[in-house]
This record gives C-alpha cells, sequence and structure tokens, in this order.
C-alpha cells in the first residue's frame, strides 16, 4: 500500500505540471490583458487630462494621449510581463528566482546619491554610478555597508534634464512549491491569505452538501432498488430526474425569489454566509442561524449530485441482486434483509466510491455561480472576481489548490475502492 501511495503521489507532480502550464499559456493567449488594460485606462487618462504629468515619467517628444515608453515598461515590470513566458511560468512554480520587494528610487538631475528608507528606522544607500549602474548599502551598526542581498536596475534611461529611476530589488526562489501563491494585483496582498480567509466557507458547505448526498442518496437508491417498478420508484425517479435537469444556479435563484423574500415567502435570508451579528449569538442561536443561510444553498449544491448519485446506487444493487451469489443464499435460506444488506449493498458501493474523489475536489473547490447567486464570500467568489479582473495570480492559485484537491482526491478515491471490494489489492 506505501509503495502504490508514493507511486501516485509521484505521479501528481508531471499531471500537476502539465495541467498549470496549459492553463498558464492559455491566460498568457487570452486578448484585453492586465497590461492591455492598464494601457487604455491610462490612456484614456491622458486624453482627458491633455498631459502625463502625473506618472513620474518623462513624457518628452510624447504626443497628447500618447503613452511614453518609460510607461510602458514600468507596467510590464509591475505585472511580470517584461521577462519571456517561460520564465515567468518557472517564477510562479518557484523553480526560477523571482523579484521580490521592488522598490523605486527616484535621482533627480545632477543627483548621484539617495537614501530609501524601508521602515522606520532601516533605511537603504544607493548611489549612482556614472555608467547608468547603483550600488546599494544597508546601514549595519551605523555604519555603511555594500549589500549583496540588493540588486539593481535603470528602468529610466537617463535624458537631459530629466530624472532617472533605479529599481532595487531582491530576488528569492518563491512560488507554489515554496508555499508563495504570489500577490494579487487586485487586493494587493498575498493569494494564500485571501484564499485562507474564505477557504473555510466553501469547505463548509462543500463537506456538508457531500455527506448529505451520500447519506441520502444511498439509501433511496436501495430502496428504489427493492421497489423497482413500484409507483414510488417511478414518481420519485421523476422528481429526480426533474431536479438533475435543472441547472444548479437556475435552482438557486428560484429558491430565492420563492422562499428569500423575493415575490413569496420570506423563509430564508437572501444569501450570506452568516448574520452580521453572528458574534453576539448564543450557542443555539449560531447553530439555527448557519441552517437558516444554509439551507437554500446546500439544496443547490446537492441538486446536481443527487440524481446521479440515486440512479447509479440503484442499478448497481439491481445488477447485484441478479448475480448467481445472490441467488446461492437465497437458496441457503438467509432472509432478504441479510442478502441486501449484508452482502449486495456493499458490492454496489463501488462504482459510488470511484467518484468520491472528483466529487470532493468539485465541492471542496467552491461553486463560481452558486456563491455569486447567494452572495457568499467564498472562495469561488474570490475566483470569480478574479477572472472579471484578469487577477492572474489569485486564479493560479485557485488552479492549484483546485488541481491538488482533485489529484488526491482520486488517490482517495482508489483507497476507498480498495477498502469496499476486497478483490482489489494495491499491488
Amino acid at each position: 500500500m506505501t509503495t502504490y501511495i508514493i507511486r501516485r503521489l509521484l505521479l501528481m507532480i508531471p499531471t500537476f505540471i502539465l495541467a498549470t502550464a496549459l492553463a498558464f499559456t492559455v491566460l498568457q493567449l487570452v486578448p484585453s490583458g492586465p497590461y492591455e488594460e492598464e494601457l487604455m485606462k491610462l490612456h484614456s487618462q491622458l486624453m482627458m487630462s491633455g498631459e502625463a504629468g502625473g506618472m513620474g515619467v518623462s513624457d518628452v517628444g510624447s504626443a497628447p494621449g500618447e503613452i511614453p515608453e518609460e510607461a510602458k515598461q514600468m507596467i510590464k515590470e509591475y505585472y511580470g510581463l517584461d521577462k519571456p513566458a517561460v520564465v515567468r511560468y518557472f517564477n510562479w512554480l518557484g523553480l526560477w528566482p523571482k523579484e521580490m520587494e521592488q522598490n523605486l528610487v527616484t535621482f533627480k538631475e545632477g543627483q548621484s546619491i539617495a537614501e530609501y528608507r524601508l521602515g522606520f528606522e532601516n533605511y537603504l544607500r544607493v548611489e549612482k554610478n556614472g555608467d547608468n549602474t547603483a550600488i546599494v548599502y544597508e546601514n549595519i551598526e551605523n555604519e555603511w555597508v555594500e549589500s549583496d542581498a540588493w540588486k539593481t536596475k535603470l528602468v529610466a534611461p537617463t535624458e537631459e534634464g530629466a530624472s532617472t529611476n533605479v529599481k532595487i530589488y531582491k530576488t528569492a526562489f518563491a512560488g507554489i512549491l515554496t508555499g508563495n501563491l504570489g500577490d494579487s494585483w487586485k487586493y494587493h496582498e498575498p493569494v494564500w491569505n485571501l484564499i485562507k480567509q474564505r477557504i473555510h466557507i466553501s469547505a463548509y458547505f462543500g463537506l456538508v452538501s457531500f455527506l448529505l448526498s451520500y447519506l441520502v442518496c444511498i439509501p433511496l437508491g436501495i430502496w428504489k432498488a427493492i421497489k423497482h417498478g413500484s409507483k414510488f420508484d417511478v414518481a420519485s425517479s421523476v422528481a429526480v430526474f426533474v431536479g438533475y435537469s435543472t441547472p444548479g444556479f437556475l435552482l438557486g435563484s428560484l429558491l430565492l425569489i420563492i422562499y428569500g423574500g423575493g415575490s413569496m415567502y420570506d423563509v430564508f435570508p437572501l444569501g450570506e454566509f452568516r448574520s452580521e451579528h453572528w458574534e453576539y449569538l448564543t450557542t443555539w442561536e449560531k447553530i439555527n442561524d448557519q441552517l437558516h443561510h444554509s439551507t437554500l444553498v446546500i439544496i443547490t449544491y446537492m441538486v446536481g449530485a443527487f440524481a446521479s448519485l440515486t440512479v447509479l446506487m440503484k442499478n448497481s444493487l439491481l445488477e447485484n441482486l441478479s448475480q448467481d451469489y445472490v441467488r446461492t443464499a437465497f437458496a441457503k435460506g438467509l432472509s432478504e434483509r441479510r442478502v441486501i444488506f449484508y452482502h449486495t449493498v456493499r458490492n454496489s458501493l463501488i462504482p459510488l466510491a470511484t467518484g468520491i474523489g472528483g466529487l470532493l475536489g468539485i465541492w471542496l473547490a467552491g461553486s463560481y455561480l452558486v456563491e455569486k447567486i447567494f452572495n457568499i464570500d467564498g472562495i469561488g467568489m474570490l475566483s470569480y472576481t478574479a477572472i472579471l479582473t484578469r487577477d492572474y495570480p489569485i486564479i493560479l492559485g485557485f488552479l492549484a489548490i483546485g488541481l491538488s484537491i482533485r489529484l488526491l482526491g482520486n488517490l482517495i478515491s482508489d483507497m476507498t475502492y480498495a477498502a469496499i471490494d476486497p478483490r482489489i489489492r494495491f499491488k
């Protein structure tokens, strides 16, 4: 078993790299990326103001509304687009040193030394040489010592009468393999912090929906198989397939309209994870409030997998009931209850076990549309907003976490499959 798990974990590495590389490539090819959007905003501002004065770069020789090349270069560097796509991908993985703690130091005409304060007492001295290079000194025990950690880069060429901008930065291996998902371009916070603040919300709805789906669908599928062809079987099949044919986001909208105070009944709140006064509630009131906010959301989460799990359980049980070992068990005089629940149900759970990992990955990763409809600030909503705003670090961070959950979920499916079916061995 240990050998099998190690082999599967090793197989996850190339799978993860290929999947993320494909997604990274697609994001690079998508038109109207963050760089183009920033250029459009800057162009609009220049056209409205008629000048580029507040940009901190020289506009010598620029026509009205034309963006200087220095500004374009600064935008590219901010989004990391000044490097080849392969280098950016390896930066994101953490296999190539990445520029960190970037700061911009401006030298006025004739100025060769500038100080840059990093904190309340920590500051640097940057000395610009005549050959357009710079040296960074750190103050250590009241002495200026040349720093090996800080690197420099000229980001604006020296022109007559113009300021010179020198970027100082450190390099480090900082990527997803080192636990660094990068910083959000919109929120200006580490992506992991943004996801960590919301992952418990999506995980709550995902795990509760996952458990309820199996707890309801397995007994319902067994009962439908036992009552195959009866009125109960036909009526429940109609209800199940009607729910299956209804998209989750559409059902969520209808439930809000009917029971969320839209047009008919004001029974449940219009979304949100909890009430604003949650911390002031008693324990019982907190439980009641959480259930009140979760009911419609969980129903919407469950509707998609409800029919497939129920029908799969029923058909699997019917197939096993027609096997020779079942007829032999009945011939030995065993009761119907013992044959079904002791012999047949366990074998019928095998098809359901193979899908546990995939369903767990879907539910744990959150749902874009469901969280959007119910205004739930989970990682699904965070990713939805990131897609609209072209916040690629969040999109790739969400992809990395979701893909990892799916890959681990497949391993869980295999282990569950082997636990249910005694004929399966990890060898």
